[in-house]
């Protein structure tokens, strides 16, 4: 085959995905050289991103350099293309996606650990993102959002300048750069908690349509698994409608056979955002299945109960209000210490300390317990995460999926040969505990109990949401499940108490408010 000429744009990141292209060609015998074209894109540099005319202000000039003949390979960052190729055009080829993740990067004078993402109350956060802003709002409605243009590393520049106190970008262009970050404090915000845009971390290959051969040689470098999950993410954005402006994130994952979708959609950028997540065991129809979830028209429950005390400026309420559902929130139980004083030498081996619940960790840090400065933390669920910041701590590990088998498994691998110690309820199930390999040693301490209140109210509303096999045990000595009712359960212990009692049940992937909000969305 001749050599191929690949269209590329100047920045930094589009030279290394250009290059990381010619060196694939390369692999498969094909050789190759670079043109640099200027996009629009790259040339108004004053304006909002979604103040530019027309779509594909990053993508236009390379497609009509490909129509010409002039390149014979465009490469993109696969999110900025519009879903529908220009007549004479086609995608041949994406490599393995990049993780989708995003990063946020905070000053370390202006880091405040104990408020969620590490932020200051107020702080400046730079994004030209309308999705970023829609669902960073939605966790923190302190935040002052303020627009953010240019390539990645004038980007960190501007941060460096101090012109923001912390800046939001894909993970994947970090990673690509390996770009030094160890001025700055880093978060990696999963794609479950910021949803990231359609086909973010993916690199699209488009070629002329009629080059048959070059797309046949193509096809040895084509990875089929990505090229099928972004496939449902574009869908999902073309269904809707919407251009990159759109503040809507749509990520889709295979795991265990399964392909799981979590998709983020507001009106504005000022909107507080929908969310929704599902499994499928196919992707036929499922694009389709998660927009007709969002339509206007679809009757949405009016009342939801849930066995815990909701604050008024939670996550939770804030869904949940913008759809004008009434919440009936209440704890079918009370907890009481049942330690008062920790011996300092309990702490003196610890590596690693587990907390499988917020009651866990506000009683554990009431002990005034004596840390060590190379204690590590985990945590299940970003509910615990929250309270752990509280007592000015990070987490090491997260447990975010709501299968804790899955959690136990990860985190055995993680403390293999280590010590941990588990602050819990008396009647904890144990599943991370019995997870845990021969190698490595447990330290139990049963620091609270669980005691059920007398004689509960049942409740009218549709859809009831239970948070612990304690607070199910409360409600349903006194009252029965409606036909009509819907019950959705945190955690696998919850779930295995419906098991019991033979009662369907949908599980949240996620243990915290923003996987409830998902499954009475997802309802």
């Amino acid at each position: 085959m001749k050599k191929v000429i690949i269209g590329t744009r100047g920045s930094d990141l589009a030279l290394w995905q250009a290059n990381h292209t010619k060196d694939r060609l390369a692999s498969i015998g094909i050789d190759a050289e670079l043109k640099i074209i200027k996009t629009q894109g790259d040339k108004i540099l004053n304006l909002r991103l979604d103040k530019l005319e027309g779509k594909g202000f990053f993508t236009k000039e390379l497609e009509e350099e490909l129509l010409g003949g002039t390149i014979d390979i465009a490469v993109h960052s696969h999110k900025d293309l519009p879903t529908t190729n220009p007549p004479g055009l086609i995608i041949a080829a994406v490599f393995e996606r990049e993780d989708p993740s995003e990063l946020l990067l905070v000053l370390k004078d202006t880091v405040d650990v104990t408020q969620k993402l590490s932020l200051k109350t107020g702080a400046i956060v730079g994004t030209s993102s309308n999705r970023r802003k829609a669902q960073m709002l939605a966790l923190r409605s302190d935040l002052n959002i303020e627009d953010l243009r240019g390539n990645v590393p004038t980007r960190i520049q501007k941060l460096r300048n101090e012109d923001y106190d912390a800046i939001l970008l894909a993970k994947a262009g970090v990673n690509r750069l390996n770009i030094d970050l160890s001025e700055f404090h880093v978060e990696v915000v999963d794609t479950t908690e910021l949803v990231p845009a359609p086909a973010q971390g993916a690199l699209a290959i488009q070629i002329r349509e009629n080059d048959n051969e070059l797309f046949t040689a193509l096809q040895q470098i084509n990875d089929a698994a990505t090229a099928e999950e972004i496939a449902v993410e574009r869908k999902v954005l073309n269904l809707f409608e919407g251009g990159c402006h759109m503040p809507l994130g749509c990520y889709c994952k295979k795991e265990n056979g399964l392909f799981e979708v979590w998709t983020s959609k507001a009106e504005t950028d000022e909107d507080f955002p929908d969310r929704l997540f599902v499994r499928a065991e196919t992707t036929e129809g499922l694009a389709e299945k998660i927009v007709a979830k969002f339509s206007k028209e679809r009757k949405m429950p009016a009342k939801v109960f849930i066995s815990r005390e909701i604050g008024e400026h939670s996550y939770f309420r804030k869904a949940l209000a913008k759809h004008e559902i009434e919440i009936d929130g209440r704890s079918l139980i009370r907890t009481f210490p049942i330690v008062n004083i920790l011996d300092p030498f309990y702490l003196k081996n610890i590596d690693w300390i587990f907390f499988s619940s917020r009651n866990g960790v506000e009683y554990f840090f009431k002990l005034n317990p004596a840390l060590s400065k190379k204690v590590k933390f985990g945590v299940v669920g970003r509910g615990s995460e929250a309270t752990l910041r509280k007592f000015g701590h990070l987490a090491d590990f997260v447990g975010e999926s709501g299968d804790i088998v899955e959690v136990a498994e990860e985190f055995a691998k993680l403390v293999t040969g280590q010590t941990v110690m588990f602050p819990r309820a008396q009647d904890s199930l144990l599943t991370i505990q019995k997870s845990l390999g021969a190698d490595t040693k447990i330290v139990d301490l049963p620091i609270y109990e669980t005691v059920v209140a007398d004689d509960i109210d049942g409740t009218t509303a549709e859809v009831l949401i239970f948070t612990s096999p304690s607070n199910v045990h409360a409600y349903f000595a006194d009252n029965l499940l409606d036909p009509e009712q819907k019950v959705i359960a945190i955690g696998n212990s919850t779930g295995k108490k419906f098991d019991e009692m033979g009662v369907k049940y949908v599980l949240p992937y996620s243990p915290d408010e923003i996987g409830l909000a998902e499954a009475v969305f997802g309802i």
